[in-house]
């Protein structure tokens, strides 16, 4: 039987571990990126390591998040990102360069390679054949230090692509279909590798939309394999010599196989406030719009505008819509204003932002109270575009153009033939914002604004773990919901102690005083907790405010690792029912801790308030194990450093 893609990379960098499902793996790490959201507390806990240089092969420091700068703050982490970088032998890609994942993709990507970053839709660069994996910051400051990335062996699924696209029918529609059948909890402990006929039609930039929004599955990944077309984009940048085949063997063998005829695929759309809330585009047809955004990591490449400039040349968008469209990166800015586009789109009525992220995380662009904003983006949680209650709807840059020229939710398909996009023989390669590390760094002095604050670190966990139950929530509890993004929380993520003060914002603003009133405590959570972002300030701000552990039926992948890397232990539970059965306020023991975690997975927690028992469960390997006791990842370094706590 022959092998899929995904194994043969993991195969190549496989460190330790069997490559069997369940099975905890460590992998050699090719390259790494950070962004500058998560960017400065990764190079803080670098920097504890003491290692003088980074040691991959590459790595990345991107600034495309904070970019508003009514303050210092956001500014001074710029400076501190750019001198970091120019010492310890990371590029930097400065702001205005354009959004992470396009430009890695554009720039940095490889088939073939692994690539760790600090950012959840890190996986769209499995677009060009990589394995691309998002990852809290810590995890990827280990990479960059030469450690491996420790993840367990996911489940292959195979995505048969049959047939082909109709007409106005895109990438986006494909990975809105997975989420329609699958949900935002249907890829956890998954990798997505696609095949098929129905992968020549997409170039790499479509495939980029795909694996991009795997995230919102819960997936550890997604790929597509590098073929004649990736080789063809890779020319096309003047990074041929970067290129390698590499694909599934004709009789490759997957855990799971999904099948997608691309032939009856239609325009589809996200509801609010899920981004597996979809149904198709002629369901809500008619829906007034109030705002329009086109762009995000998401949608933003060149053929992605150049397909909006198309629908929108010649013509306006309605008096009661605000459409803003967002380049990915300099070399599409640069591409559209050359081509005459950018002109297009600005008559029409557009509003052009700059090269970043912007209302996607919520900076900038919130839409009016009560209506209706229509995005291509890849995220539609409640209140993320920050505006309490939103309606938040997802689509393709068609669906989206076509509805800013009318004013509601419209079918692109009745704007008539579809104005198709060739991708050039050759882009505008000007790489003058991204800058080289230095040849000489120990003369580089990193510059520190007073918004950088030192980097805590927990105390190793007690043998008796007691406290309160500070919070219960529900289901699908997002890293928004945890740790805010948005203009006015943003520019706090180098400064834990004012971060801390809006953890649980959206949800118990009381929630800060209370755990430090209470000296820390439990959370309780249902399905899916802590889905979302990479962002590992949604378990560090937490823990500086005494949180040790998260209970909850189900828990997200990424922010899992992360809990567990800062020193708050994850437990769920082995009969759900018991959920029902704790309320806030209730006080928790677990006795024996060490003892209990470390003789098996079953654990027994008493409910001091209720007078009774209940048991959960880890899924910790010995390793994990042995990092959440000392209080997370940087603790656990220290001491086998023999440097202490």
């Amino acid at each position: 039987m022959g092998q899929n893609l995904v194994r043969k990379i993991i195969g190549e960098h496989l460190i330790t571990g069997k490559m069997n499902p369940g099975e905890e793996i460590a992998i050699r790490i090719d390259q790494t990126l950070t962004q500058d959201a998560t960017g400065t507390m990764a190079y803080l806990q670098f920097e504890a390591m003491n290692i003088p240089r980074v040691k991959t092969k590459l790595s990345v420091s991107y600034v495309d998040h904070n970019m508003l700068q009514t303050g210092f703050e956001n500014a001074d982490d710029h400076r501190f990102l750019q001198s970091f970088a120019a010492k310890y032998g990371i590029y930097f890609s400065r702001p205005g360069n354009g959004i992470c994942h396009q430009v890695h993709l554009e720039r940095f990507s490889s088939p073939g390679m692994t690539l760790l970053g600090s950012d959840s839709h890190t996986p769209t660069s499995g677009g060009a054949g990589m394995l691309a994996i998002g990852a809290g910051g810590l995890d990827v400051a280990v990479a960059m230090g030469g450690g491996p990335f420790y993840l367990t062996m996911p489940r292959i699924v195979g995505v048969h692509l049959k047939g082909h696209l109709q007409p106005w029918v895109t990438s986006k529609d494909i990975i809105l279909e997975m989420l329609r059948r699958l949900t935002v909890k249907g890829g956890v402990g998954k990798i997505f590798e696609y095949f098929g006929e129905g992968v020549a039609d997409l170039e790499v930039p479509a495939r980029g939309t795909v694996t991009n929004m795997g995230a919102e599955l819960g997936a550890t990944t997604s790929i597509f394999p590098s073929d004649e077309n990736t080789k063809r984009y890779f020319r096309a940048q003047g990074r041929e010599g970067m290129w390698r085949e590499i694909g599934r063997d004709s009789d490759a063998a997957y855990d799971e196989l999904i099948e997608i005829d691309l032939s009856t695929l239609e325009p589809l759309i996200a509801k609010p406030s899920s981004p597996d809330n979809v149904v198709p585009v002629r369901e809500v047809e008619g829906t007034p719009v109030a705002q329009v955004c086109i762009g995000s990591c998401t949608n933003s490449s060149f053929m992605d505008l150049m397909v909006a400039a198309n629908v929108l040349r010649g013509k306006t968008v309605m008096p009661d819509v605000s459409l803003t469209l967002t380049p990915g990166s300099k070399q599409v800015y640069t591409m559209i204003a050359r081509d005459g586009a950018l002109g297009d789109m600005i008559a029409a009525g557009a509003r052009i932002l700059e090269s970043a992220c912007g209302p996607c995380i919520g900076m900038g662009q919130a839409p009016a109270t009560g209506a209706a904003s229509l995005r291509s983006f890849n995220r539609n949680f409640e209140g993320r575009s920050g505006t309490p209650g939103d309606q938040v709807y997802l689509a393709s840059p068609e669906v989206c153009a076509a509805s800013a020229l009318t004013g509601v939710i419209t079918d692109p398909r009745k704007l008539g033939a579809y104005p198709g996009v060739n991708l050039p023989e050759r882009y505008v390669i000007d790489d003058n914002m991204l800058l080289a590390p230095s040849a000489q760094p120990d003369q580089v002095k990193v510059l520190r604004g007073p918004n950088i604050k030192p980097l805590p670190l927990a105390q190793p966990v007690p043998e008796t773990l007691r406290g309160e139950v500070l919070l219960k929530l529900g289901d699908n509890i997002t890293t928004d919901h945890i740790m805010p993004a948005g203009a006015q929380v943003l520019p706090l993520r180098s400064n834990v102690p004012a971060l801390s003060e809006h953890v649980f914002a959206r949800v118990d603003p009381g929630f800060p005083k209370r755990a430090k009133e209470k000296g820390g405590g439990f959370v309780v959570g249902g399905e899916n907790y802590g889905q979302g972002s990479s962002r590992e300030h949604a378990a560090l701000a937490p823990m500086y405010l005494g949180l040790r552990g998260v209970i909850a039926k189900s828990i997200a992948r990424i922010h899992y690792a992360n809990l567990i890397n800062f020193g708050i232990v994850p437990f769920t539970f082995v009969d759900k029912a018991d959920y029902d059965g704790i309320a806030q306020g209730d006080v928790l023991e677990i006795c024996d801790l060490y003892s209990q975690v470390q003789q098996g997975n079953r654990i027994k927690i008493r409910n001091v308030t209720k007078g009774n028992e209940f048991q959960v469960q880890h899924t910790m390997s010995p390793r994990q194990v042995k990092i959440v006791l000392a209080g997370g990842l940087l603790n656990e370094i220290k001491q086998a450093a023999g440097l202490g706590t």
